[in-house]
C-alpha cells in the first residue's frame, strides 16, 4: 500500500502573510517542506528573507515579498509581482494581525481601533479579493485565515481585536460561498493559545497565564508548529470538500 500524496503541495505557490516569525513561519516552513514554493511575507523584507533563506537552506522553495495588509497600495503592489514572477497563486494563507491595545473596552483608543480594522478586516479582506482573482484565472485555490478563538468567545482586554477576528469568520464564509463556483475554497483556523511574541502580552504574565491554563483542557500553551498541520489540511487535496469551516486548534478550551 502506497503512502497518501493527498498533502503533497508539488507545483504549488503559496503566500503565507505574517510569515516573518511565529505561525506564519511554521507554516510557511510546512507548506515548503510539503513541495509548495512559499511567498514569505510581513511588513519588513529582512524577517521575511531569514525565513525564505531557511526554508531555501533546507532544500525548499521560497521568496521573500514584503507586504503591510493595512497599507492598499501594498496589497495591489505584491499581487502584481505574483501575476508577473509566478503568473498564478494556488494558496493563499492570511495571518498577518495586529492587536496593538490590551484595555478595557471603554477605554479604546480610536488609533488603535482604525489600525486593527484596516489590518484584520480590510487587509485579510481585499487580499482575499486579489488573491481570489488569481485563483480564479486559474481554475480555484485555497484561501485559509487566520482567525481566533476570541472571533468566538472574546478574549478580556482584547475588544476590537475579538471584533475583527469575529468579523474574519464570518467573511470566510462568505468567500467559500461566492467562490465555490471558480473552484476557490475558504476556510478559517482559529488558533487558542500559542507562544509566539504576538501572544507574549497573555503568556508572560504568569496570573493571566494562570488563569488561562485552567479554561485550556490540555493544560498547556500551543506551539506555533501545532497549527501548521492544519493549515496543511486546508491548503491541500485532502480537505477538497471541505470549504467555509472555522477550526479551532484549541486545546479543547471552546469545548
Amino acid at each position: 500500500m502506497s503512502k497518501t500524496q493527498l498533502f503533497d503541495l508539488d507545483g504549488k505557490i503559496a503566500f503565507v502573510s505574517g510569515a516573518s516569525r511565529g505561525i506564519g513561519e511554521a507554516i510557511a516552513r510546512l507548506l515548503a517542506q510539503q513541495g509548495a514554493h512559499v511567498i514569505v511575507s510581513s511588513r519588513k523584507i529582512d524577517g521575511c528573507q531569514a525565513v525564505a533563506d531557511a526554508i531555501l537552506a533546507d532544500g525548499g522553495k521560497a521568496t521573500a515579498m514584503a507586504c503591510h495588509i493595512g497599507e492598499m497600495e501594498q496589497i495591489t503592489s505584491v499581487f502584481a509581482q505574483i501575476h508577473e514572477q509566478f503568473g498564478r497563486l494556488d494558496i493563499l494563507v492570511n495571518n498577518a494581525a495586529t492587536n496593538p491595545q490590551f484595555c478595557n473596552v471603554l477605554d479604546t483608543d480610536l488609533g488603535a481601533f482604525q489600525k486593527t480594522v484596516d489590518v484584520n478586516i480590510r487587509g485579510y479582506y481585499f487580499m482575499s479579493i486579489e488573491g481570489g482573482k488569481l485563483m480564479k484565472e486559474n481554475g480555484g485555490g485555497s484561501i485559509i485565515n487566520v482567525a481566533s478563538i476570541n472571533g468566538v468567545s472574546p478574549g478580556e482586554f482584547q475588544g476590537i481585536y475579538s471584533v475583527t477576528k469575529a468579523a474574519v469568520i464570518s467573511m470566510t464564509k462568505v468567500f467559500a460561498k461566492e467562490c465555490a463556483q471558480f473552484g476557490i475554497r475558504c476556510n478559517a483556523l482559529l488558533p487558542g493559545l500559542t507562544d509566539t511574541k504576538f501572544a507574549s502580552a497573555l503568556t508572560k504574565n504568569d496570573a493571566i497565564l494562570k488563569h488561562a491554563l485552567q479554561r485550556i483542557p490540555l493544560r498547556r500553551v500551543a506551539e506555533p508548529s501545532e497549527m501548521a498541520g492544519a493549515v496543511l489540511y486546508l491548503a491541500s487535496e485532502a480537505s477538497s470538500y471541505t470549504t467555509g469551516v472555522a477550526l479551532n486548534v484549541d486545546g479543547g478550551f471552546l469545548a
